[in-house]
């Protein structure tokens, strides 16, 4: 749960590439549903991401170009998924 003094690491970064942060004691609200959704589909794209490269390893026959293709769109698949992952950690409640 995120306090009221803490900001809350949106899934997706500004123009320039810098973080997005959302300050809200409202987990209910627009933007924090909005932003739940975004993940979602972030981590079920690196979900089937990843199905897709365990199929295209495995093909012996796979083009270099299509392996190339691959390696950026998981780079791109951990950096979100890795973003969910430090916003989700940072809304957990401490342990006492």
């Amino acid at each position: 749960m995120t306090m009221s003094s803490e900001l809350r690491l949106l899934p997706w970064t500004g123009p320039d590439g810098k973080p997005c942060l959302l300050s809200t004691d409202d987990s209910d609200g627009h933007m924090s549903r909005l932003a739940d959704n975004v993940e979602s589909v972030q981590l079920g794209m690196a979900a089937e991401l990843l199905d897709q490269a365990l199929a295209m390893l495995g093909d012996t026959d796979t083009d270099p170009n299509d392996l190339r293709l691959l390696a950026n769109d998981l780079a791109g698949a951990l950096r979100d998924t890795l973003r969910v992952a430090i916003s989700r950690g940072h809304r957990l409640a401490p342990f006492e």
